[in-house]
C-alpha cells in the first residue's frame, strides 16, 4: 500500500501542474478592449476640455 501512496504523489502533482499550466496560459485579452476603449473615451474629454479653454486646474 505505500508503494501505491508513493506512486500516487507525483500522478497528483502532475495532474495539478497540467491545471496550473492550462489556467496559466488562458487568453486574458476580453479585459483590454474595454480598458483601451475607456481611455479613448478619456483621452477625448481631456482633448475637448483644452480646445475649450478650461483649465483642469485653477489656481
Amino acid at each position: 500500500m505505500a508503494v501505491l501512496a508513493w506512486l500516487l504523489i507525483p500522478l497528483f502533482a502532475a495532474v495539478g501542474a497540467a491545471i496550473w499550466a492550462g489556467w496559466a496560459q488562458r487568453n486574458r485579452t476580453s479585459g483590454d478592449v474595454a480598458e483601451l476603449a475607456g481611455y479613448a473615451r478619456f483621452r477625448d474629454a481631456m482633448e475637448k476640455a483644452a480646445s475649450s479653454g478650461t483649465d483642469a486646474v485653477r489656481q
